[in-house]
């Protein structure tokens, strides 16, 4: 990805993610806006109803301007940074996991510690997720 601009890194590596946790059975969501203001670069549900939330950084700049990572924790099961090959991948704290990836696919080179959603909190981000996916395909739909 080198020699790309940072919007066109940006997005082969969200490419490169979606078709990972795809390739893993997961149902996902792009840029899904939380009920803190804040927005989820990749959004995914497992087949048990596991949330995942993926932050993507496109290089060091774009993560050293980014402290807001921790307000993501608290609407997903299990949290990940989605980074390029070249992503200095030491400092990436150990309670997020990591995934490496490219505009191909990726791979999970360390899981994300579970930190269980309550019944409350799971309800209502299941429920954006599924109003949210229910909508982008209906709009998808008057498109064609």
């Amino acid at each position: 990805m080198d020699g790309l601009a940072r919007p066109d890194i940006t997005q082969l590596l969200a490419r490169g993610v979606t078709r990972l946790l795809t390739e893993h059975g997961l149902a996902l969501a792009l840029e899904v806006p939380l009920a803190n203001g804040r927005r989820a670069d990749v959004m995914a549900l497992t087949s048990s109803g596991e949330i995942w939330i993926v932050e993507t950084k496109s290089c060091l700049a774009d993560y050293a301007c980014d402290a807001k990572w921790p307000d993501y924790v608290e609407y997903c099961d299990r949290f990940f940074f989605g980074v390029t090959e070249t992503f200095p991948r030491d400092l990436i704290p150990d309670e997020c996991g990591l995934i490496v990836a490219d505009g191909f696919g990726g791979a999970i080179l360390r899981d994300s510690p579970v930190r269980p959603l309550n019944a409350a909190r799971r309800k209502a981000v299941t429920l954006l997720f599924a109003r949210l996916a229910a909508q982008r395909l209906v709009f998808l739909s008057s498109q064609a």
